[in-house]
């Protein structure tokens, strides 16, 4: 079910004003689709302090944890209710070698990663560790698998060694690591960018790779997997046509990569940037919308039953890395500019349901668009976790189709944003969720919202926004962007009149 937007077009000549207004028509009773909680899910890669640092700091560790895992970082995830987290990478899945990382932590060899600033790592958190964690936080385990650098034999034993009951040499293998009962594990990914770190193959043998290493991945005492091939990166709809026409039904899912980055050689700095910068980001962003359109045009022709899932399972903006830090790592700070971003994206996964059925935002901690940041036994959390945190009432809830029209400005790359996005949801109490965003840096708008006659008792919100657009948490000011009461939003006759402040968020609670 999609979002239609009738955007009124205006001319960057007039002069400014006071506030813009817009309008967003909500259909309640033609909700269908339910938005999957997996469109929130999160991303772990064995890069920079994503792990080490990040999620995990060891028993040992003077800084609070739970059997290794930071309590801090713990308690902010569960907040989130995360759904489901891919791991072990990314670029590193086809370079990892799992029984590297089981048995006791100090027997395990040391692994340098080669893609990521070549780092020594001491594989102390490895499937255990990493599955034990999805248990912690209640979410699904997403296991890539290593096709680039692995074996069949690898990858299949892997498995076994997961899901499997008894009677096998991996399932003993693991109750002699200290894991009676196997671990439910969903979702498997068979490689990860085979196109490009993950082997630089090309399609049509990818697509018989894939053939030959799912065959070998096999449910075990009632674990269904849900099997997952390296998709395609952005524009390249070949890649897609050729696994639909080669794999097809073979596969549940299909990934997609996708990253908010004006150019590849000079990202820009993440808290340094003109007003033109933002809006050209802010574009490139919401072209993801075209992007997956064309992509399910080409899965709807071999899979008009929406069978096979479009897994975007890679996203979000990729910036500069911060001054001083380590070359290789991917830490970047994390702006309001990255909120809005966030909030457009997902605005935008939730209009296409349908067909796709996982997303997973890069990364979960200390790199790239992270959820946390931490420094020693320091964490703070970022404007887009608040984002992830607002949104999360939309998770499960049933999709409410809407129009929205607004005024819209024409950006660098002669790309049409549109300067208010909207989305809305109906959870399974009755209670309708409405998320706005004012994309225009320097004027408010007023929105007005109709319901279809639907008759409201009662609305409340949260916000969120600053003074700069640049504004960020750092740990000397770790709640300069944060979530605040919203007092915006009035009832009328016909709905809702929302003042919806500069390069703002906000979700709304209508009841």
């Amino acid at each position: 079910m999609k979002q239609t937007i009738l955007c009124l077009a205006l001319c960057l000549s007039f002069p400014l004003m006071a506030q813009r207004e817009a309008t967003v028509a909500i259909h309640p009773e033609q909700g269908k689709q339910v938005i999957p909680k997996e469109i929130y899910g999160q991303f772990a890669e064995h890069l920079g302090s994503c792990i080490y640092g990040g999620l995990w700091v060891g028993e040992d560790s003077p800084i609070p944890n739970t059997k290794g895992y930071r309590n801090d970082v713990l308690e902010a995830l569960r907040k989130l209710k995360v759904p489901v987290l891919r791991w072990p990478g990314g670029c590193f899945a086809d370079e990892y070698h799992w029984m590297d990382g089981i048995g006791p932590q100090e027997n395990r060899p040391r692994l340098v990663n080669n893609n990521w600033g070549g780092t020594v790592e001491d594989n102390s958190f490895g499937t255990h560790e990493f599955l034990n964690l999805c248990e912690l936080l209640g979410c699904e385990p997403y296991v890539c698998g290593n096709v680039g650098s692995g074996s069949v034999e690898e990858l299949a034993k892997w498995v076994e060694y997961m899901t499997a009951e008894q009677g096998g040499p991996m399932a003993k293998l693991r109750k002699e690591n200290g894991r009676e009962k196997p671990w439910k594990v969903k979702y498997i990914g068979v490689g990860n960018e085979s196109w490009g770190c993950g082997g630089n193959m090309r399609p049509e043998y990818y697509a018989d790779l894939y053939r030959r290493y799912s065959t070998y991945c096999r449910n075990y005492d009632g674990n269904q997997l849900f099997k997952i091939a390296s998709g395609a990166s952005d524009y390249d709809y070949n890649w897609t046509e050729v696994l639909m026409r080669n794999v097809g039904g073979r596969m549940d899912g299909l990934s997609l990569h996708y990253y908010t980055v004006n150019n590849w050689e000079d990202k820009g700095s993440a808290t340094e940037f003109t007003d033109e910068d933002y809006y050209e980001t802010i574009g490139k962003c919401r072209e993801i919308e075209d992007v997956l359109r064309r992509h399910i045009a080409i899965m709807d022709k071999y899979d008009p039953q929406k069978q096979i899932g479009l897994m975007v399972d890679e996203w979000g903006t990729w910036w500069d890395e911060e001054p001083g830090t380590i070359s290789g790592h991917l830490f970047q700070q994390n702006t309001l500019r990255d909120a809005l971003v966030a909030a457009l994206t997902l605005d935008i996964f939730h209009r296409y349901t349908d067909r796709v059925r996982m997303t997973n935002i890069a990364q979960i901690a200390n790199v790239l668009q992270a959820m946390v940041l931490t420094d020693g036994d320091r964490m703070l959390l970022t404007p887009t976790y608040h984002v992830f945190e607002m949104y999360n009432v939309h998770q499960g809830a049933t999709f409410l189709p809407l129009e929205l029209t607004c005024e819209r400005r024409i950006v660098r790359r002669d790309r049409i944003v549109p300067m208010v996005s909207a989305t809305a949801s109906r959870d399974k109490e009755g209670v309708i969720h409405i998320s706005l965003s004012n994309i225009d840096l320097n004027e408010a708008q007023v929105v007005t919202i109709s319901l279809d006659n639907l008759p409201v008792r009662s609305v409340n919100g949260r916000i969120l926004t600053s003074a700069r657009i640049g504004d960020h948490n750092t740990f000397d000011r770790p709640d300069l962007v944060k979530p605040e009461d919203f007092k915006g939003a009035k009832l009328t006759s016909g709905g809702l009149r929302v003042e919806l402040p500069a390069k703002s968020v906000v979700t709304l609670t209508v009841r």
